[in-house]
This record gives C-alpha cells, sequence and structure tokens, in this order.
C-alpha cells in the first residue's frame, strides 16, 4: 500500500506464508466477475481484451463460458503479486448455489464482500455477510460501479456500517474529477493520491482541497486500527500527536482484519481498466491472512479417533480437501482441492476418504474408503489448466482423474488416512421430477445423474418406490435450469420434467364386510376358496392388523397366512385410488375349502377379493402427508409468510422472535402445496427468507381434492 507492488506470472509457492486464499461473495449484479478481471489485468494474467499472457490463448466463446460458470459455479483465478500467488474464488451470488459459496467459504482464508455503489446492501448482501460471519471470515467491503450514475460512495459505506457494524471503515477514498466522475483514489494511510485520470495510475501529494477529508477519515481509521494492536502504546502516542509508522500500521492492519473486527473498505471502478485494482491486491498481499494463521478443521482417522491438530506445515502429513468437483468431456473428472497440511505430489497414492450422513447416502454420495493415484496437477484458470509440479500446504490445486472422490471427500496419506467433516449443507428442498426423453437419453440417464450427484452437494437424488418417480432435490429454479442444461450439454441427455406426485394413503373411515370367492376349474386340479373379512379402521399410526376369527377348521390352518398375504398385498395396492392402505385391522371371520382343488394362491385371491369388496361397502379415505415447517423471515414479511401458509391449508402452531429482526414461523403444512415453495416463499419474502422441512405424519385430505384424485386415478 505504501508501495506499488510488482506484477508478475502465476508460480508455484514453496510456503504457505506467500499464498493468500481470498473469496469473492456478492448479490447477482454486484460486479464480482468484473473485479476478478480487473485483478487478472492488473497482475498481468490476461490483457484488457481478456486474452491470456502466459502463451495460451482464451478463444471469445471460451471467455463467454467463463463468465457464464463464474455466475452459477465457484471458479478460481490465481495471479502473483510480489512472490505472493493470490488464489481468487469467485462464487455465484444467487441463492440457489450457496453449496458453491459454503464451498468457497471453505477454501479461502479472508472474503471480498462486493457491493454496488447503485444497487447498495440488499437482503442478499446481508445474508452472505452472515454466511461470512457464521465461519469467522476476515473480511473486506469493495464498493463497486462508482462510475455509475446515481453511486454515492459515502452513503454506501453509511449503511455498511449500519447493517455490519462500526468495524466498516474505508481504506481508500474515491477522488473525483473536474467532471465529477470517480477518477482515483485516496490513500488514508498513505496520505497519497493515486491519479488515474490520465489513464495511468500517478501517484502525487494531497491537494489542499483533500486535506480536511483525509484528516477526518484517516483518524477514524487509525483508531480502529491501533485498538486491534498488541502494543498497547500506540494509542498513547497517537493521542500524544506522535506521526505512526506507516508499515506499523498495515501491520496492525492485518491483525484487525484476521481478527474478523475490522473490514476495510476500498473503492473500484467498474471496467477492468480502472482505478482499485491495483491497489486491493497490494492490500490482500499486505493485509490479508495467509494460511498459517487461520485455524484449520478438525480431522480425525476415518473410524472417527482424533489425531494431532492439522497444521498448515509443507513437511507434515498430507490432509486435502475436494472443494468442487467437475466433469469435461475431454479431461474427465476434475477435482478442486485446498490443501490444508502437508504436500501434494503428481501420481502420489493418496487415500480419499468420503463420510455422509444416511440423507447424503440415500440421495447417490458414496459413502468411502479407497485407495487412489493422484493425476496430473494444475492452477486453473476458467478452463485453462496450466500444470504445476506440485501443492504445498495452502494451496489450491486442480487434480485429474480422481475416480472415486467428489466434493467434500478427504485427500491423506495412502499409510495415515484422515477424514475432515465435510462443511455443513442446505437441504435442498425444491423437488423436480424428471423422465428421460427418449430411450436412448433413458440408457445414459443413470450415469450422467451419478456424474452430477458427484459434482453438486447440494443436489439429492431420490428414485420413489412408491409413485415410481425420480425426483432431483434442487435449491431453486436457477439451480434446476442449470443442472438440466449439463444433463442436456454435457452429458448429451435430454429430459422432460413432469409433475411431482406425493405419496398419498387410503383408509377406512367406516367398517365394511367382503365375500372373496374363487372357484376355477378347467381340468385336472382347480382353483377353490372361499373367505370372508371384515375391515375396521384403527386410530391413527396404528398400522396393519390380521385376526383369525375362523372356527371349526372352515379355514385350513395351512391357508390362514396365505389370506393374509393376499389381504396385504390388496392393501400396499390401494383399493380405491391405487395407495397404500394403512391403519386398519382385517379379521378372517369365515371360509371355506376343498381338499383338492383350495391352494396357496387360491387363498391369496381370495383375500383380495374380500378386501375390494369390503372397500366397496364401506366410506374409504385419502390421507396425504404433512410436514413441519418452519420459516425463518425478516419481521416486515412475517403477516405475509402467515397468510401464505393458511392458504396452503397450513396450521401456523406459533411464532417467536430468534434474532434482530427476524421471527421464526412454525406450521403443519400439507406437502401437496409445498412442491414449490421453495420458489414462492423467496419471492414473497424477497430473498429474506429461509424454511426447513420434516415429515409429521398423514392426515386425511379434504374430501372435494380427494375426489379429484380418485377420478384422476380412475380415468389413468
Amino acid at each position: 500500500m505504501a508501495e506499488r507492488a510488482e506484477r508478475a506470472a502465476v508460480g508455484t509457492p514453496d510456503s504457505p506464508t506467500s499464498i493468500r486464499n481470498v473469496v469473492l461473495v456478492g448479490p447477482p449484479g454486484s460486479g464480482k466477475t468484473t473485479l476478478v478481471e480487473s485483478l487478472l489485468v492488473s497482475a498481468g494474467v490476461i490483457n484488457r481484451a481478456g486474452r491470456v499472457e502466459d502463451g495460451t490463448t482464451v478463444t471469445d466463446h471460451d471467455e463467454a463460458e467463463l463468465r457464464q460458470q463464474r455466475s452459477v459455479s465457484l471458479a478460481v483465478a490465481p495471479l502473483t503479486v510480489d512472490g505472493t500467488k493470490i488464489n481468487l474464488l469467485d462464487t455465484p451470488g444467487y441463492a440457489d448455489f450457496v453449496g458453491d459459496l459454503r464451498a468457497g467459504l471453505r477454501a479461502a482464508d479472508a472474503a471480498l464482500v462486493v457491493v454496488g455503489a447503485v444497487d447498495g446492501v440488499d437482503a442478499a448482501t446481508v445474508m452472505l455477510w452472515e454466511e461470512c460471519a457464521a465461519v469467522g471470515m476476515p473480511r473486506a467491503v469493495v464498493v463497486t460501479k462508482l462510475d455509475k450514475e446515481r453511486a454515492d460512495f459515502e452513503e454506501t459505506v453509511a449503511v455498511c456500517q449500519r447493517v455490519f457494524g462500526d468495524g466498516v471503515l474505508p481504506l481508500w477514498l474515491p477522488m473525483h474529477g473536474d467532471d465529477g466522475a470517480p477518477a482515483g483514489l485516496i490513500g488514508l494511510l498513505t496520505q497519497q493520491i493515486y491519479d488515474y485520470s490520465s489513464g495511468e495510475c500517478v501517484m502525487r501529494a494531497p491537494d489542499a482541497a483533500h486535506l480536511p477529508l483525509i484528516e477526518s477519515a484517516r483518524a477514524a481509521l487509525i483508531e480502529a486500527i491501533i485498538a486491534e494492536s498488541e502494543d498497547e502504546s500506540l494509542m498513547d502516542r497517537y493521542i500524544a500527536g506522535e506521526e505512526l509508522d506507516a508499515d506499523a500500521l498495515i501491520a496492525d492492519l492485518e491483525t484487525a482484519v484476521t481478527r474478523a473486527s475490522f473490514f476495510p473498505v476500498l473503492p473500484a471502478a467498474s471496467n477492468p481498466a480502472g482505478f482499485g485494482a491495483p491497489e486491493l491486491l497490494d492490500g490482500i498481499v499486505r493485509a490479508f491472512p495467509s494460511p498459517t494463521e487461520r485455524a484449520l478443521p478438525a480431522a480425525t482417522t476415518p473410524a472417527g479417533k482424533p489425531v494431532a491438530p492439522l497444521s498448515s506445515d509443507p513437511g507434515g502429513r498430507l490432509c486435502a480437501e475436494v472443494v468442487k468437483t467437475t466433469s469435461d468431456p475431454y479431461v474427465g473428472r476434475v477435482s478442486l482441492v485446498r490443501v490444508f497440511s502437508g504436500t501434494l505430489h503428481p501420481d502420489a497414492p493418496i487415500h480419499v476418504s468420503g463420510h455422509f450422513d444416511d440423507r447424503r447416502v440415500d440421495a447417490g454420495h458414496e459413502d468411502h474408503d479407497v485407495d487412489e493415484r493422484v493425476g496430473g496437477l494444475a492452477s486453473p484458470l476458467g478452463k485453462t489448466l496450466r500444470s504445476v509440479p506440485h501443492a504445498v500446504a495452502g494451496d489450491i490445486v486442480a487434480v485429474a482423474k480422481l475416480a472415486h472422490a467428489e466434493t467434500g471427500d478427504t485427500l491423506s496419506d495412502k499409510d495415515s488416512p484422515l477424514l475432515i467433516e465435510p462443511w455443513t449443507m442446505p437441504d435442498p428442498l425444491l423437488p423436480i421430477a424428471i423422465a428421460a426423453h427418449s430411450k436412448a437419453d433413458e440408457d445414459k440417464l443413470a450415469g450422467a445423474l451419478a456424474r452430477l450427484v458427484a459434482e453438486d452437494a447440494t443436489l439429492r437424488l431420490e428414485r420413489n418406490g412408491e409413485t415410481g418417480q425420480l425426483v432431483l432435490w434442487c435449491m431453486g429454479e436457477a439451480h434446476v435450469d442449470v443442472l438440466l442444461d449439463r444433463l442436456r450439454s454435457r452429458y448429451g441427455v435430454a429430459v422432460d420434467s413432469v409433475p411431482v406426485r406425493v405419496s398419498l394413503r387410503e383408509t377406512f373411515s367406516t367398517s365394511g364386510k367382503g365375500h372373496g370367492r374363487l372357484v376355477k376349474q378347467s381340468g385336472g386340479h382347480g382353483q377353490y376358496a372361499v373367505c370372508d373379512v371384515e375391515v375396521e379402521p384403527l386410530p391413527t399410526g396404528s398400522g396393519f392388523e390380521f385376526v383369525d376369527r375362523v372356527v371349526g377348521g372352515a379355514v385350513p390352518r395351512q391357508f390362514i397366512s396365505s389370506v393374509e398375504k393376499g389381504v396385504r398385498t390388496q392393501l400396499d395396492r390401494g383399493v380405491t385410488a391405487g395407495y397404500p392402505v394403512v391403519d386398519v385391522r382385517v379379521t378372517l371371520l369365515d371360509g371355506k375349502s376343498h381338499s383338492v382343488d383350495s391352494s396357496d394362491m387360491a387363498f391369496q385371491s381370495a383375500g383380495a377379493l374380500a378386501v375390494r369388496e369390503a372397500a366397496a361397502a364401506a366410506v374409504v379415505s385419502l390421507l396425504e402427508p404433512v410436514d413441519h415447517v418452519s420459516v425463518l423471515v425478516s419481521d416486515e414479511y412475517v403477516g405475509s409468510v402467515m397468510s401464505d401458509l393458511s392458504g396452503r391449508r397450513g396450521r401456523v402452531s406459533g411464532s417467536e422472535p430468534v434474532s434482530s429482526g427476524r421471527t421464526e414461523i412454525r406450521a403443519d403444512v400439507p406437502q401437496l402445496e409445498l412442491t414449490r415453495y421453495a420458489i414462492e416463499l423467496r419471492s414473497l419474502s424477497h430473498g429474506t427468507a429461509t424454511f426447513t422441512r420434516e415429515f409429521a405424519g398423514h392426515e386425511p385430505m379434504p374430501a372435494q381434492l380427494a375426489k379429484k384424485v380418485q377420478a384422476e386415478s380412475t380415468a389413468h
């Protein structure tokens, strides 16, 4: 910050202290991707036309794909400044891709929160800030779009201070030219002007008009920095009027940022050739923590036995984590890996550990412990993979051809395997039922879905045995669009979306008796079985009971179980709409048999016939599944959310404030009303609400709706 940093091509660091892992977070349209391009131009990695300048070329098509990829997926852009490698992790701003956001937070050691000077701090920005705060991530704020109409840096900073706290203070101020447009920066620590009005940066002393502004803003900045200093004499010396050394202030600035108690603000232009990028790179190198200054995730053996805490030591035992998995039609599977300890070498034997909870195993995520061999290592920039000789602790690298590793897996020494608990993933709550478009698509669908599940830890795959549907549980509409596009464009599989069917149940509301008679004679042994049953309703949750009240051997003992088996089979198939029957007691009252023609299959058929006849004589009701729903929403939308839940036939059971400005609403809502709730709640609350759902049980469906379902079932 006191001096301009030199730019260099990306190298391979040998020490964690010369690495900075920085994740960019911000809502859609805030300017994250443009900021990444500005930093790459400033570092000399690409030119102002977007071309890579280290001998490789990015085509226009690749540039468009790179920009689109960054908008919906975690992407890495490495560069080197003053011998320090900076790995920039560009995360999607859409709430649908929070899994990639959390992966980026896991891989990074500091965050840049990007805020547009026109858009200000919206609900999405607040949620992203809270995601960073939840993991104790050091942060800085970058204010972009200063050259846009209605841009207001001072007001944006003031809003950030109100929302994020008093620890948000500018490190630089924008300088305006004669036409009022931003033309450079005012360095508050260096007390220098970084003048970009000529198209190139010219450092000079401040004008007299700048001095009062510098003095007031600089005083607040220095006081905030030295409040975190371990040198208790600094504050006294500052109050006494002593001019503090800039290098000492920058060292204390790094301490304050690392503790996540101070959040510097930097203004930046909206175009790759503008101001702010060189100054930001200098700030990242000098004021952001290295991997050695951040706590590492806890590790155990694959069996769960604790091990010594990890350290960012290139000579220590290997421990790395897959933070992103992608599949390329030509390269194959590529794993983006953050190395926490040790050094990862190409062609080295490693152990891959992936242990997941039951929900993720059921969703198709393999729970495994396997040995593999590392393929090539590369530093990724878009689709460009530049080979590197190794990756030390703290670095981020792309690893090719790990056949079994997926997002969240741990890579460790083959002879000393470790396991890191994966970061928390949100539950996908938007179900989308799909069907292969053709027989050719059906043949390829299973393999393509397996790859998608390995790539995307937020995707849940469900093969519903009751409805026969293949259901993708997604985070939202944008997530759905991306997944279906990948199936089509990357794997050549076309699918059709079909309405999601909910697993209903049937039950008897009144008792009914049935007579089942099977008599067939066609030469030789015939089939003969007669049985009389009574079906009675039981309390909710009782399940199924079978009672034998036959007297006098009317049904031989060896065929009692046959009747029960036939009854169970018919109840599983349903009696009116094709859904399983629950909470009933079936009593076998009487029957008849034949010494020659009676058989196991005959009495199974007679039992099923008797149940169907009993259903015709009774009132059979449909039961629908109901979920316990918990909605966390901003106070201003509580009324709207409650009204909406009531309109979904939900029963609101309570609400209570859980944090400043937020309320939790609890309700029981039929699953039929929740198929698109993830989308509609986001729209209703302007993106401020989240919800969880948990199966509560089955309840009677309203008669009018039940008649409609039964009519549709009969029609099919």
